[in-house]
């Protein structure tokens, strides 16, 4: 009687080992690319954490401006005051979006600086 189970091709065995080195090494890229970037000094780490601030500063800032759209719906301010609130707030946060900018255009244009230097 003639055994039902077939050992694989040859062929089919380099292949998955093929495959399987092909993964190993996609990971191993993933996992080590972020140490390889050159934003690991020191002056990245504060700009993350600089952005981070801005990034905490502007959520706020909206949370206030919905604050005061529904302080204004449930009569709690009157429109004048409501449009002179919301011009001062809204003036804040356009003024925290554009340190954001900043921010992040000189993390942009060191990274290029970075990329040239290679």
């Amino acid at each position: 009687m003639a055994s039902s189970h077939r050992r694989p091709e040859p062929e089919l065995d380099a292949l998955l080992l093929l495959l399987l080195i092909l993964i190993a090494l996609a990971v191993g890229a993933a996992v080590v690319a972020p140490f390889l970037r050159p934003e690991s000094g020191e002056g990245s780490i504060a700009r993350r954490e600089r952005l981070a601030e801005l990034e905490a500063r502007k959520e706020a800032k909206y949370r206030e401006i919905r604050d005061a759209e529904l302080d204004y719906r449930t009569g709690k301010l009157s429109q004048e005051d409501h449009r002179a609130l919301d011009r001062g707030l809204r003036r804040e946060a356009i003024a925290i979006l554009e340190e954001i900018d900043g921010v992040t255009e000189d993390q942009g244009e060191e990274e290029q600086r970075a990329r040239e230097d290679r």
